[in-house]
């Protein structure tokens, strides 16, 4: 059985191999998450039981990347709030909010780069993400300040109100983001 409904099927064996049932070929973790970043579905199944792992070896991916590289995308102190709501009743709610927070993120990451290919075009400013980097920060700051907020909403007290200013919020965030690019695009136009 190579695919699963369009999925890849990677069976792992007792002895911590990985086979690619599609490729037939084994791989490793750094090959999975080249997967992962081309985009590939695949599913992990326990070779013996066809148990679906691949929760954990999606994890065990995180932690090794975590560890191999230096760079953590996961601070601590989201570690920290990220367990504490386990056994809480939020537990339920954290893992579509988280879902749809890192789509959002893709998006608004899309259509950062398309804004600044438009306002720089295909030149080495225009293709390092690096030079807008204070953009994406205050992003990560707002989409922070979003999560906070989302999560005061399911107080039967807050409910109305957050909705309404978390909708004002963004709003505001936009414009202000516009307003960010048209503010470098006009230093970048004195520069020339």
């Amino acid at each position: 059985m190579g695919k699963n409904e369009g999925q890849i099927v990677i069976k792992k064996y007792a002895n911590r191999r990985l086979y690619n049932t599609g490729t037939s070929t084994y791989v490793t973790l750094d090959d999975l998450a080249v997967m992962v970043k081309r985009g590939e579905d695949f599913i992990v199944q326990d070779a013996k039981s066809g148990e679906d792992i691949t929760h954990s070896v999606l994890t065990q991916i995180i932690f090794e990347q975590e560890s191999k590289t230096g760079n953590t995308l996961l601070p601590i102190s989201f570690l920290r709030q990220l367990i504490s709501f386990y056994g809480d009743q939020m537990q339920m709610v954290v893992p579509s909010y988280l879902e749809h927070s890192m789509q959002a993120f893709t998006e608004q990451q899309a259509q950062m780069r398309e804004q600044i290919t438009k306002a720089f075009g295909e030149t080495p400013i225009g293709k390092n993400l690096k030079v807008p980097l204070q953009l994406v920060e205050e992003q990560v700051r707002r989409n922070t300040e979003m999560f906070h907020q989302a999560m005061q909403m399911f107080s039967p007290f807050m409910a109305a109100p957050a909705a309404k200013e978390s909708k004002k919020a963004e709003a505001k965030d936009i414009d202000e983001l516009k307003e960010q690019l048209r503010a470098l695009q006009t230093k970048l136009d004195n520069l020339g």
